[in-house]
Order: C-alpha cells, then sequence, then structure tokens
C-alpha cells in the first residue's frame, strides 16, 4: 500500500470514528435527554416532527442500539440528518442555508491568512535583521489576544465608532438575495470586518513559521550553489521559498481546526449567520439533532481540508511523491 493510500485509509477511518461517536453522544447521555426534550416540547411541533426525533434517535421503537446504529447510517447515505427540533425543518435544509457563509468567512480569511503570512514570512527571512522583524512583535501580539475580544474590540472601534465598516449581518436589509451588484458589494462589505479579525488572530503563525524556515533554507547547499552561479535574486528567493514552504503547507491541516473554532466565535461576536451562530441557538434549545448536524458536518469538513493539504504536499514536495 502506498503512502497516500495508508493516509486516505487513516482518514476513512477517522471519518467513520467520528460519525460513530456523534450517533453514540445523546444516546448515552443519562436520562434518556431526546424523551425528556420532546416532553418539554409537547405542544410546541408536531406530531410529524416528534415521530421524526423518535426515528431519528430510536425513542420509542424498541429498537437496539445497533438497528439503531445501521438505521443511522441508512439515513445518512440518503442525505437525511434529522429534524430541527425548534426551527421545525429538516437539518440538512438549515445547514444548507447557513453552511455557505461559514465556508466563505472561514476560506477567505483563511487563504489570505496563509498567502499574507507566508509572503511576508518569506521576506522577513530574506532580509533577517532588517526594520521588517518589526512586524513580528505586533503580529504576535494580535495573536494572543483571543478571537472574541479582538473582535469585540474592533467591532466597537472600527465600527460603531468610526464606522470604518458596517456591523452586525451579512448584508443591509432591504436588498434581495441573488447574483446581483448591490447584494454582492454589501455582502463583501459586511464581511470585511470579521475576515480582518480572523486575519490579524492567525496571520502571525505563518510569518513566524516561514521566517524560521527561510533562513534555515537559505544556509542549505543548493542556496548557496545558486548564488555562486550568479542567478537573479528572485529566483534564488523563489527556489528557498519553494523548499521552506513545505513546512507551512504540512501545518496548514493542523491549524484549519483552530481557525475553525475562532471563525465560529466571531460570527457570534458580528452576528453573523453562519454555523456559529446556529450552534449558539441549538445549545440554548437543547436541539440535539441540529447539534449533531452541524458537529457531523464540522468534523467532515476539517477532514476534508486535511486531505487536500496533504494532497497539495505530495504535490508540492517530490520525495514524498516518490516514496508514494
Amino acid at each position: 500500500m502506498t503512502a497516500l493510500a495508508r493516509k486516505l485509509a487513516v482518514y476513512v477511518v477517522t471519518a467513520w470514528v467520528a460519525i460513530t461517536v456523534n450517533f453514540l453522544l445523546p444516546r448515552l447521555m443519562p436520562g434518556n435527554p431526546i424523551q425528556t426534550m420532546i416532553g418539554k416540547l409537547q405542544g410546541r411541533v408536531t406530531p410529524q416532527t416528534q415521530q421524526a426525533i423518535q426515528l431519528q434517535f430510536g425513542v420509542g421503537l424498541h429498537q437496539s442500539l445497533w438497528s439503531q446504529y445501521l438505521t443511522y447510517w441508512s439515513q445518512l447515505f440518503h442525505g437525511n440528518l434529522g429534524e430541527s427540533i425548534t426551527l421545525s425543518a429538516p437539518v440538512s435544509t438549515v445547514l444548507g442555508q447557513t453552511l455557505p457563509w461559514t465556508v466563505g468567512l472561514l476560506g477567505v480569511s483563511t487563504v489570505i491568512s496563509f498567502a499574507l503570512g507566508t509572503l511576508v514570512g518569506i521576506a522577513l527571512g530574506w532580509r533577517r535583521g532588517s526594520w521588517l522583524d518589526g512586524l513580528l512583535p505586533v503580529s504576535t501580539f494580535f495573536q494572543a489576544v483571543p478571537y472574541f475580544f479582538l473582535g469585540t474590540v474592533l467591532l466597537l472601534v472600527l465600527g460603531s465608532d468610526l464606522h470604518w465598516f458596517p456591523v452586525l449581518g451579512n448584508y443591509a436589509r432591504g436588498l434581495t438575495p441573488g447574483f446581483n451588484g448591490p447584494f454582492i458589494f454589501s455582502v463583501l462589505r459586511y464581511a470585511e470586518l470579521p475576515v480582518i479579525t480572523i486575519v490579524l488572530s492567525s496571520i502571525a503563525g505563518w510569518m513566524l513559521g516561514m521566517r524560521n524556515m527561510m533562513i534555515t533554507t537559505m544556509d542549505e547547499d543548493f542556496v548557496l550553489v545558486a548564488r555562486a552561479k550568479g542567478l537573479p535574486t528572485r529566483k534564488v528567493v523563489s527556489y528557498a521559498a519553494r523548499s521552506a514552504i513545505l513546512p507551512s503547507v504540512a501545518n496548514f491541516s493542523l491549524a484549519i481546526g483552530l481557525v475553525v473554532s475562532g471563525a465560529l466565535l466571531v460570527e457570534l461576536v458580528f452576528n453573523y449567520p453562519g454555523v456559529g451562530n446556529l450552534l449558539l441557538q441549538a445549545v440554548l434549545n437543547q436541539d440535539y439533532p441540529l447539534l449533531q448536524g452541524i458537529f457531523l458536518v464540522i468534523t467532515l469538513t476539517v477532514l476534508a481540508a486535511n486531505l487536500i493539504a496533504d494532497f497539495v504536499y505530495v504535490a508540492l514536495d517530490p520525495r514524498v511523491r516518490q516514496e508514494a
């Protein structure tokens, strides 16, 4: 079995474990919380919703745990994540409405912080000892500040006081959602401050890691030979950067989980209608089907991002391709 196939097998097993744990948690909680939740919601949900809850969790159906497990997998393969109690709608439908906002915010923020941090780290490593090194303490300070605190400060100062950015929400009220100029422009404007918060909180790690790897790589034999041959500075830097970026790509998969958790907190601060706000509502309302769906989607999304990062690493490093 090749190295890439082994990695893929590990991800498949990890996904299976995550789905199984997601299935077991509400069923192993003491006191049958699902039955308690149905009792509290009597009169506020339709009989169809109650039946959907019972079917999803095996409550009152006298099924064995194994039968419930097989039913759960069957429902997953059909895209059925259950019925939300508080919203009286399928969990897949609810997630389909909120997940694109979180994916868009998270994707843009991660790409910007990784690209900007990598480029600045290359410059810091190449010009070590210059005035550029002063950027490190500043970026490290922002990384040390919790996401929610930094977001709150930026919201109050840049949004409420200076009115440089719109605050709270994802687009201006009164606009018609769709692929039209005013709506797209408004979405981008409302996303600016959340994106700035996430980028400021996560860019320092990329900068510092890339700087240190560039400093180490600059002393490698192939860089010294390239300099001795009189190659242009730009070409020498590109050779060194391509080798130095490999650890950053490897660490990218590890950082995704931290960025995801930070993005969820930022959504709460800015009242951004993504998975973070949905998760808070599910916790407050004890909406177990919705909680299950959110945890499952987050887990599988992080695993998919890690898998993509592994493929990118293989594409960048010829040594790994030879081993694979």
